[in-house]
């Protein structure tokens, strides 16, 4: 009988602590940052920069934990499938959260239906680049030039279904041009043979070929997001000749589905002060990125809108997915 009592007795203060636990506003343990890309990316450095600021003003640890592979599924996947309870986040992007599910063959996990988006946390501004030899000064000659030209005008991007890849496919199909593509392992070969001249046009993120530009070694024709970069305000962007292109390069935190509702209230307006803030600003400025403040309902549509998007462009270009 005295075992019993203490075994009863041991459960109940258990559960008089889990509901305790339970009760304490959001949140009362640390919070875990799922980072599914490499180290050193951006993707990667701003899921530190998120993390520390939700640390300080949550007052809770928050630690980001590399989970890499499979494009960024294996670590989306891993939250998932994760307790919807606020306390496990992932730093998601384009490709895990938009694009793989047409290029995967048996995802593990459905972008759409299988989170809860948190909070836009930035845009890796991009441009398109062509060779200096190359006789054009804007995306109207670049056109023309390759319209004169069949499948002899090539562009190399870091990979099949990358961003510069699709970015490509984007720009055919609107401009109904027939240019070749060159897959790398990487965008930094891919920008060694573009200056080598090797290939002859290129759609890239900002830091990657942005000192080639300053340096003449590339020549940038135009910005491939919606807007002007302030570090090149006077180069156009595609949309201003060709309407409907608009190639973002995002990441932003995603929670599991099902995650109650005040808790992704409160850490879209986190993320939303700590991104804002003047260092974060300045940080985001060097690495060539933008952010945009978006709720998480806006964020939501602009997922829906960008996994439209692109199944619509990898089904017209033919690409299997694999």
């Amino acid at each position: 009988m005295k075992f019993l009592f203490i075994r009863v007795f041991i459960i109940f203060i258990a559960f008089i602590a889990n509901v305790s636990a339970q009760s304490q506003p959001y949140p009362n343990k640390p919070i875990k940052i799922i980072s599914p890309f490499a180290t050193g990316g951006i993707a990667d450095t701003f899921s530190r920069v998120v993390g520390q600021g939700l640390s300080e003003s949550l007052g809770q640890p928050v630690v980001v934990e590399n989970k890499t592979g499979g494009g960024g599924n294996i670590g989306a996947d891993f939250v998932a499938k994760a307790p919807a309870d606020g306390y496990t986040l992932v730093m998601g992007n384009i490709g895990s959260h938009a694009v793989n599910p047409y290029l995967i063959k048996n995802m593990p996990y459905d972008p759409l239906k299988d989170f809860e988006p948190v909070a836009y946390v930035l845009d890796a501004e991009g441009l398109l680049v062509v060779n200096p030899t190359i006789p054009v000064k804007n995306v109207t000659e670049l056109i023309a030039y390759v319209k004169a030209r069949p499948g002899q005008v090539s562009y190399g991007s870091g990979g099949m279904g990358t961003t510069s890849h699709l970015a490509g496919e984007l720009f055919k199909s609107l401009a109904k041009v027939d240019m070749t593509h060159i897959p790398y392992k990487g965008n930094a070969p891919a920008i060694t043979d573009l200056i080598g001249g090797q290939t002859q046009v290129m759609f890239a993120t900002m830091p990657t070929v942005l000192p080639y530009v300053k340096t003449d070694k590339l020549k940038a024709l135009a910005v491939i997001g919606s807007s002007r970069a302030s570090s090149l305000p006077e180069v156009p962007t595609v949309a201003e000749t060709l309407p409907g292109f608009d190639v973002s390069n995002w990441i932003g935190i995603f929670a599991p589905a099902g995650t109650p509702k005040p808790i992704i209230n409160k850490l879209n307006a986190e993320i939303i002060k700590i991104m804002q803030q003047p260092a974060v600003q300045k940080r985001l400025e060097t690495e060539g990125a933008k952010f945009k403040p978006m709720t998480p309902e806006a964020f939501g549509a602009f997922q829906k809108n960008e996994a439209l998007k692109w199944a619509k462009t990898i089904k017209d270009s033919g690409i299997k997915p694999e």
